[in-house]
């Protein structure tokens, strides 16, 4: 992480009022980013921090009695960053993101080359789509294959230019695998919430419930660092209302898209990502993203041989 254009020595504020009593302020900086870095350090060794924007600029304030320990993680930071600063500029691109979500969008029009369009009397649309009242009586496979199916070619088209932005994302995020995992998952879940909460039949097939999941889980992952960060009020739903944003933008065209499918797919994203978000660790590691992308894939292997087989 870079530092503040602000000097080596940002601008230090009183620790005394007027009436000689302790303030809490500890440094400003003319630019959010900044001081939301110093707070995740200071929140990362256990201590209180909060910003607040003050005439201008953005205060950065600890407990009166954290100042001292607070001052020495800054300086211990920032000796660490100018030190890892070269050496993250020559650090090569990670690939794995890239090939992870353009693996997963070349797999959605691989599969459709397979099924071909949206045909009723296909074995593959009659025992996979999202049928509400087939789910609801117990076929629950269908949550999950009928996220690998679609309508026709612009359907299957667009679902894997969103997917692969999108999933991209998360994978830069949280790693392929974990990635492979919770897009699943909040695909699956964002179709049993529409099949359990909408009260009028329907069937619905295609990847963009699982697509609007992992913008869900962007968002979601946005929110818990705010939180983390001791943010309050509006600001911090800020992630939220920008994937409502795109969810209107994205979401809502067509005659025949499913807008409830997108909802729910988006809220069970949201859901997952502040999980994830609280729950692992900053760079989760070959047991977390083995275990997820595993889990993904076992799910949608056994989701169609109980569909076939059935």
């Amino acid at each position: 992480m870079s530092r503040s254009d602000d000097g080596p020595d940002a601008q230090r504020r009183s620790r005394m009022n007027g009436s000689g009593a302790s303030a809490d302020a500890l440094r400003s900086a003319s630019r959010r980013h900044q001081a939301d870095e110093w707070a995740l350090a200071l929140t990362s060794q256990g201590l209180h921090p909060r910003v607040s924007g003050e005439g201008g600029s953005f205060v950065l304030r600890v407990p009166a009695h954290e100042i001292g320990p607070a001052e020495a993680v800054l300086a211990a930071y920032e000796a660490e960053n100018a030190q890892a600063r070269p050496a993250e500029r020559e650090a090569p691109v990670d690939p794995a993101p890239l090939r992870s979500a353009s693996f997963a969008s070349a797999a959605l029009l691989a599969f459709f080359l397979v099924t071909g369009p949206r045909d009723g009397s296909v074995a593959w649309f009659a025992r996979g789509s999202a049928d509400a009242a087939k789910i609801l009586d117990g076929e629950i496979w269908r949550v999950v294959t009928a996220l690998t199916l679609h309508a026709d070619g612009p359907h299957v088209a667009g679902n894997a230019l969103l997917g692969a932005l999108f999933w991209g994302a998360v994978s830069r995020s949280l790693g392929p695998g974990l990635a492979l995992g919770l897009v699943t998952a909040s695909g699956a879940l964002g179709n049993l919430l529409n099949a359990v909460l909408r009260t009028n039949a329907h069937v619905s097939v295609g990847a963009s419930t699982a697509v609007f999941g992992a913008l869900g889980i962007l968002a979601g992952l946005a929110l818990t660092k705010r939180l983390r960060l001791g943010q309050r009020g509006g600001r911090v739903w800020i992630p939220v209302a920008a994937g409502l944003g795109l969810l209107a933008m994205l979401g809502t065209g067509g005659e025949r898209v499913d807008l409830w499918a997108h909802a729910f797919g988006l809220f069970a994203g949201v859901v997952l990502g502040v999980g994830v978000g609280w729950l692992a660790p900053p760079r989760p590691g070959r047991l977390w993203q083995w275990s997820a992308g595993v889990a993904g894939a076992a799910a949608l292997a056994c989701c169609w041989w109980l569909a076939l087989a059935s």
